[in-house]
């Protein structure tokens, strides 16, 4: 399979596969993929991985220690990791994902380099934020007993592990001390103080904001905004490893092993998620660009080029759509660099404004709020950061609520997998515009004919890694089930500290690369995609998740 590019160079099917953000997106996702699945033969090559644990203040302050901050990340695998510092374990992740994507780098033809230092601080940027937005009275919810029977344990018990874990220590501890709750037993105010204070992941405190991991994500968005808008030589100095799109497709892989895990567990609902969100997708692209590309030529009166570049970007996934399209149709190169300009731009301003929103528009549709998201944000950056934060804050404000659980991630899949429908059709909407231009709009005398091997050309290649890992767990659950133990032991590290590693490290780039200033003289190009974005796209976004996702709700915690 080939095809001749713009410059009269003749492409191959594998050119790239070494040198774009995307396909190292791939290599990325699955060398570590590859390493966690190594737990089924009872090898762990994932376990030196840190994560932050939930810390309190003054508890800290009391004896600092890194052990209060973070944690070693290993397995039933893993026990040769036990005898590793949280601070080496720190080392040994920075170590391990600096060597992996400057190698990355230098195929990219990026200068190595200035990736190495400005990787380094990013990192450690990500690193300082992810640390403190785990602090106790940011991210600890209350306990079940809390919200459920505050009368008896008072109002102000906070959980600095998952809320289940921390109910089964306080019942565990008021069973040592001869009141079986599980029996029916009833513990007086003084017993339930007792087990509140044996409980190890029990913390009585004054107030807390319980906005769970979420507020980490906003703390390195806002840090990120910051450099990008005030710190712009420091901003400079981070470009070249301020790469956005490559940490998140990389995290979107891993997130196929979650989804993988999450399949196990509750197939029927994965598979509906899957099914609605390929069918909403599909209305969507019917609506959104033949609307934005009318309203450009007739209200704002814009070249054929320019509306339909800015009709993908709006309306399909952002940068890649537009500049996919923009090559498609061969117009003018600033064309896809002011939508792109626009995109990011906007994209910031959905990724703060839109879960907030959602959350409080529509606290009991979750799933709904997911779809409409993916199809609404139009970077895989953004989109995948909002549907973590949407995804934290909902869950969080469901238990305080109602004091009922949802398994985490669900959301957050939910905004993804509409994303990446998106994704995968970039290429055959490319290839469709192409021929239009070709054979009706242009129509010039000896045209070369668009190849069917465009679409490949134009495809998301991430898109494979991700389904590589959902599948493959997927097939251990049907054909090898005796080996899912040991299959989520290293999964679950991939899929859950590294994973929000590359979202932290997302949001920090995202926000080190957008800067605001680049909307001004942009005029009808920005009017047009505001007025498109959020008069139009929005709404039927929403309209149309709702009908195919209405009443869909993640699975409770430990219901399965």
């Amino acid at each position: 399979m080939s095809a001749i590019n713009e410059h009269g160079v003749n492409k191959r099917w594998y050119d790239g596969m070494l040198s774009t953000e995307d396909w190292w997106a791939v290599w990325l996702g699955l060398i570590v993929f590859l390493a966690g699945m190594l737990s089924i033969w009872g090898l762990d090559l994932v376990g030196w991985m840190a994560k932050p644990k939930t810390w309190e203040w003054s508890a800290f302050w009391a004896d600092p220690s890194w052990g209060k901050l973070l944690s070693v990340s290993h397995g039933k695998a893993g026990k040769a990791y036990e005898a590793i510092s949280p601070f080496a374990s720190l080392f040994i992740t920075w170590l391990v994902f600096t060597g992996l994507t400057c190698i990355g780098a230098y195929f990219q033809r990026l200068d190595v380099k200035k990736f190495f230092f400005g990787f380094t601080c990013i990192f450690l940027i990500t690193w300082t934020t992810w640390i403190a937005g785990h602090e106790a009275h940011f991210k600890a919810l209350k306990t079940s007993q809390s919200i459920t029977q505050p009368e008896l344990y008072g109002d102000n018990v906070y959980c600095t592990t998952k809320v289940n874990k921390c109910s089964v220590q306080i019942n565990k501890a008021l069973e040592d001390i001869g009141v079986d709750v599980n029996a029916g037993r009833i513990p007086t105010e003084p017993q339930a103080a007792e087990a509140i204070n044996r409980a190890k992941n029990a913390k009585v405190m004054s107030w807390g904001l319980q906005l769970g991991g979420g507020f980490s994500y906003m703390l390195a968005l806002v840090v990120g905004l910051i450099i990008g808008n005030f710190l712009k030589r420091f901003a400079d100095f981070l470009a070249e490893a301020a790469k956005p799109e490559w940490f998140i497709k990389t995290a979107i892989v891993y997130l196929g092993i979650k989804l993988g895990l999450m399949t196990m567990k509750a197939t029927g609902f994965a598979v509906e998620l899957a099914l609605a969100g390929a069918a909403a997708t599909f209305v969507a692209y019917l609506l959104f660009w033949p609307i934005i590309y009318t309203l450009g030529r007739k209200v704002f009166k814009l070249r054929r080029d320019a509306s339909a570049v800015l009709s993908s970007g709006i309306s399909i996934c952002g940068v890649s759509a537009s500049i996919a399209t923009a090559g498609a149709i061969r117009a003018k190169p600033i064309l896809p660099v002011a939508v792109s300009m626009l995109i990011v731009v906007f994209a910031m301003i959905e990724l703060v404004g839109l879960p907030g929103f959602y959350a409080t528009v529509a606290p009991d549709q979750p799933i709904v709020n997911g779809a409409a998201m993916g199809m609404t944000v139009k970077t895989d950056g953004a989109d995948a950061a909002a549907g973590a934060i949407l995804d934290e804050m909902m869950v969080a404000n469901h238990y305080r609520n109602t004091g009922i659980q949802w398994e985490p991630d669900w959301i957050l899949s939910a905004a993804i997998l509409t994303k990446i429908w998106i994704d995968v059709f970039v290429g055959v909407w490319a290839f469709v515009l192409a021929l239009i231009w070709v054979y009706k709009v242009e129509q010039k005398p000896g045209q070369s004919r668009v190849g069917l091997s465009e679409i490949w050309f134009r495809f998301p290649k991430f898109v494979i890694g991700y389904f590589v890992a959902w599948f493959f767990y997927i097939a251990i659950a049907a054909w090898f089930p005796d080996a899912i133990k040991e299959a989520t032991d290293g999964a679950n590290v991939v899929q859950s500290p590294m994973r929000k590693m590359m979202f932290m490290l997302t949001f920090v780039a995202i926000g080190a690369i957008t800067d605001f200033s680049k909307l001004k003289g942009m005029g009808k190009l920005a009017a047009l995609y505001a007025i498109g974005l959020f008069a139009i796209i929005a709404p039927i976004a929403y309209g149309v998740a709702y009908i195919f996702h209405h009443g869909m709700v993640p699975p409770i915690v430990g219901s399965s």
